[in-house]
């Protein structure tokens, strides 16, 4: 199967039924469909991808790993949004001569240290939303909060992510970020097979017997969103 959207529940339900499931990148299928894109072009392209000799296939992930990655999205999209709700405030209120701290905390504390003074240079329509908007920080902050506590719930019951947070430098967003991500680590060969899944490796442009090696290629191989 190509691990596309809903792949791995897929997986899950051909596993139980006592079949063997292999989940294939899309981008090492596309180079065998021929004409145009069609299911049976689709099909006969994952075949053939399939037996293909040292061909990669991507490990199918638990609930309990979907469901963590998925609180990893949601937690990631709240703090790209209060990072850009942060830096809009500070650039608006700039216009009105009004300079604040750099930094998601810095910035919203010293809004509300100088709300009274703030008060007094900018219109009023625009003080009013300046407050729903620190009320909105607020809620986005138990969002984040909310999402960890969930996470690091899910840490605390998995022995993998216990034994990752056991190295130095490693806390319990990664932990379990790795774990859900990896999936089934006995899919890989070895560290560096690992390590070239997650992007972590240079890029290589090899040509007459020599190589280049480039910066880290960050090009996550492991498998689709939850």
């Amino acid at each position: 199967m190509e691990a596309c959207g809903s792949a791995h529940w897929w997986a899950r339900k051909i596993v139980a039924l006592g079949h063997e499931v292999v989940l294939l990148h899309a981008r090492f299928i596309r180079p065998f469909v021929q004409n145009n894109k069609t299911d049976a072009t689709d099909a006969r392209a994952i075949w053939t991808a399939a037996q293909q000799p040292g061909m990669r296939s991507v490990a199918p992930k638990t609930a309990d790993q979907q469901a963590t990655l998925a609180l990893h999205r949601m937690r990631s999209l709240l703090v790209k949004s209060r990072t850009m709700q942060v830096n809009q405030l500070r650039g608006l209120l700039y216009e009105f001569g009004v300079t604040l701290k750099v930094g998601r905390v810095a910035g919203p504390a010293e809004v509300r240290e100088r709300l009274h003074e703030i008060e007094q240079v900018v219109p009023g329509t625009l003080f009013c939303a300046l407050c729903d908007q620190l009320q909105h920080f607020d809620r986005i902050d138990g969002g984040i909060k909310k999402l960890e506590t969930q996470i690091v719930a899910w840490r605390r019951q998995e022995a993998a992510c216990q034994r990752l947070a056991a190295i130095p430098g490693i806390g319990p967003l990664t932990a379990t970020a790795l774990v859900a991500t990896i999936g089934d680590p006995a899919a890989f060969k070895s560290g560096r097979e690992l390590a070239a899944c997650l992007g972590l490796v240079p890029r290589q442009n090899g040509t007459g017997g020599k190589v280049r090696l480039g910066g880290i290629s960050k090009n996550e191989m492991n498998a689709s969103d939850p």
